[in-house]
């Protein structure tokens, strides 16, 4: 049994999926702890982008000007 152990801790195998499920998972549990803040930021930027203006008319963008006939 203590070889099996110690095959088992030096086996590489599949090591780069529990990595991958890892750094998921933390990134997952990141964006529940913070996601408030993330929601009101991205709430203020959409905000800050869409209004006063920058964007000028967006239903028209494929219509082209009358030539004047």
């Amino acid at each position: 049994m203590k070889e099996f152990w110690k095959r088992f801790w030096k086996e590489e195998d599949g090591m780069e999926t529990i990595e991958v499920v890892v750094i998921i998972a933390v990134l997952i549990a990141i964006a529940l702890i913070f996601r408030k803040a993330i929601v009101g930021f991205v709430s203020r930027l959409t905000e800050q982008l869409f209004s006063d203006g920058n964007v000028n008319d967006l239903g028209n963008i494929n219509q082209t000007p009358d030539s004047g006939t």
